[in-house]
């Protein structure tokens, strides 16, 4: 009878297989498929540890749950350090059922990685919400305020109303239980989720900016105060989209 060729194997441990099929490869004196099969549970262990992950950074939605809370929301958000953009903030209630092994603090992650999860999660949660504080208000009031403001838009644009939020290292003025979590968006899914889908409208929004101001470069450095970018205000001067209270643009004007 003609063996199974390294390659068949191969696409066979892409899928689900039985402890018996294993077994039977454990016992193949072929180097490429040891070799396969090392590959095989190299990828299992890999999906363990996120899964395991997972399961941990859903500790507080899970204690919050047992307390009776049914629509817990995580707030995250993006853009405070940059030199030019506004700070975004995102509000994300996850369903009962979600499960999205890998999520997590979205400066953990690809770019590729985000725009996947984001999709997602918007196309899973049951509700989202994103809010703006613009360049002139985040210099009207300044860049704490402004995050405040941005994550309170958020929740209020939500199409369902919280009865608990976590919040990333942030308390809000609001009439609503809450919990704030340093480095929340490592620690809790719900706030990884807001951290996703504020980093994703974060950088859609510079990306868009980039069109209107090319000399800029937004897209590649998304505001931050990147030798590119100081060169470009340097040469091209000030925008709408700056903020005129951060250095070193204050000392431009």
């Amino acid at each position: 009878m003609k063996k199974t060729s390294i390659k068949e194997i191969q696409e066979q441990l892409k899928q689900s297989v039985k402890p018996s099929f294993l077994d039977e490869l454990q016992h193949d004196p072929r180097k490429g498929v040891q070799q396969a099969l090392a590959s095989y549970h190299k990828r299992m262990e890999a999906e363990k540890a996120l899964h395991n992950q997972f399961v941990e950074m859903n500790a507080y939605e899970d204690d919050l749950k047992k307390r009776g809370y049914c629509f817990i929301a995580g707030i995250d958000e993006v853009g405070r350090g940059p030199l030019a953009g506004p700070v975004i903030a995102a509000s994300v209630i996850l369903p009962e059922d979600f499960y999205l092994p890998g999520l997590t603090d979205s400066k953990k992650l690809s770019k590729e990685k985000r725009e996947q999860y984001s999709r997602t999660i918007l196309d899973k949660a049951y509700a989202v919400g994103v809010g703006i504080a613009t360049a002139e208000e985040i210099d009207s009031l300044n860049i704490y305020e402004s995050t405040k403001i941005a994550m309170q838009r958020a929740i209020l644009n939500m199409e369902k109303e919280a009865d608990y939020l976590l919040l990333d290292a942030m308390n809000l003025p609001i009439d609503i239980g809450q919990t704030s979590l340093i480095k929340g968006d490592s620690k809790s899914v719900s706030i990884a989720a807001a951290s996703v889908v504020a980093k994703v409208k974060r950088d859609t929004y510079m990306t868009e900016l980039a069109l209107m101001h090319p000399e800029y470069g937004f897209d590649k450095h998304m505001g931050y105060g990147t030798k590119e970018h100081l060169k470009a205000l340097e040469g091209s001067g000030v925008t709408e989209e700056h903020r005129k209270s951060f250095a070193p643009i204050k000392d431009m004007i």
